[in-house]
């Protein structure tokens, strides 16, 4: 049986010790775009040691940095073929500002499974704390597990509010490049979805697809750039839900709603008339 909730939920954390340091946070900001004007200081402060700042959304690659193999889904309790897998939602809420080097202690573990008839959801959470034993972050993946369901459970919570149903506060363009991907995946995630154009037709998509937590990321560094003046600090939690896929050198706009302490958006594909790619929110302080 692939997924047993029984095994899943009892099951303890598994505890791994990580390490990062500035040249991995930097390739991070690369990773995502940060850079694209060599002479710009509010790009060199993400791209160079000019600055010191950490986008809150590298908490999802810092385990990662020193992965060669495709992910795999594998949990006690739970063992699923990867290409049944669709990535569902990711949130990261950081306890304190992510230094440029560092290492940390990430307990991991299913913490719910959410049964919708056809699927199986799959929520795994992790929580890092540095070597005081102070909190840095606090990471939850919902992972759809297509043909999985049927088990009993309940349907889980909802996703982010929706935005309000006015104009935008602030709307944001962020380009994609060609070889993004090909970047992305060096910090960790070697999904062949990726990167090979076989495995991408064979998973019905015309060439490989962008990484939906590469999207994630360029969203809330574009958000913090441009709608909270760079200050990243201000940032308390990120999450989104995706909504469609992402290509390489496509160009995502991003409308921003304030409400009270969150930012409410939604991401779009330009070049595919709108296409539908994430929604989600800023926590803000």
């Amino acid at each position: 049986m692939p997924i047993d909730p029984a095994v899943a939920l009892a099951a303890p954390p598994t505890v791994e010790q990580i390490a990062w340091d500035t040249s991995d946070v930097l390739l991070y900001h690369l990773a995502l775009g940060a850079g694209g004007d060599p002479v710009d200081p509010t790009e060199l402060a993400w791209a160079t040691e000019a600055g010191s700042a950490v986008l809150p959304t590298f908490a999802v690659v810092a385990p990662t940095l020193r992965t060669t193999e495709p992910p795999r889904v594998s949990y006690p309790g739970v063992e699923v073929d990867l290409r049944r897998i669709l990535h569902g939602s990711q949130r990261v809420e950081v306890h304190a500002p992510i230094p440029r080097e560092g290492k940390a202690t990430v307990h991991t573990r299913v913490a719910d499974l959410h049964d919708k008839g056809s699927a199986a959801v799959i929520v795994v959470d992790s929580t890092a704390t540095g070597p005081d034993g102070a909190p840095l972050w606090t990471s939850s993946m919902r992972m759809f597990a297509r043909g999985e369901g049927g088990f009993g459970g309940h349907r889980g919570p909802a996703g982010p509010p929706p935005p309000p149903d006015r104009p935008a506060d602030h709307t944001v363009v962020t380009p994609t490049l060609p070889q993004q991907a090909l970047w992305y995946r060096l910090l960790g995630d070697r999904n062949p979805l990726h990167a090979d154009p076989a495995v991408a037709q064979a998973a019905g998509f015309p060439r490989p697809i962008l990484h939906g937590l590469c999207s994630y990321g360029m969203v809330c560094r574009s958000i913090v750039d441009h709608v909270l003046g760079g200050d990243v600090a201000r940032v308390t939690a990120v999450e989104t839900r995706f909504a469609g896929v992402v290509f390489p050198g496509e160009t995502l706009r991003t409308s921003v709603w304030q409400v009270d302490d969150r930012l409410l958006f939604t991401s779009t594909v330009d070049d595919r008339d709108g296409a539908a790619a994430l929604a989600g929110e800023v926590v803000v302080a």
